[in-house]
């Protein structure tokens, strides 16, 4: 079963067994605007929790995408490449940005539910 977990930078991580699918939350695209480019992440860069992994860029302003967890980049969303704006109509879905490789699976307890981030959300 797939588990979904937030952060408090506004990504979103879908767990798959032993990978992972990362991408912004429709909170955090609705706050950027319509995105216009998206810096991707190289496929083999290793990455460690909170470090910033990829770029994405609005009408508004650019902002970093950090790890959520640590692992390895395994792929990345190319079609991202020709339809950045994939992100402002699906963020959570077919806005996915990378998949990575799970190393420490007890960083995932430490991210919220969606319903803990629905609460971060409005307190913010």
């Amino acid at each position: 079963m797939k588990e979904i977990k937030y952060t408090k930078d506004h990504e979103w991580i879908k767990i798959d067994d032993e990978y992972a699918y990362v991408g912004i939350t429709d909170f955090a695209q609705k706050q950027l605007g319509d995105v216009v480019f998206i810096q991707l992440p190289e496929i083999g860069t290793d990455c460690t929790i909170g470090e910033e992994v990829a770029v994405i860029e609005s009408v508004k302003a650019a902002s970093e995408i950090y790890a959520p967890i640590s692992g390895q980049v395994l792929e990345v969303n190319e079609s991202l490449n020709d339809s950045p704006d994939i992100i402002n109509s699906d963020a959570e879905n077919n806005g996915w940005i990378w998949k990575m490789s799970v190393k420490d699976s007890g960083q995932i307890s430490d991210l919220m539910d969606k319903s803990a981030y629905s609460n971060f959300i409005i307190e913010d």
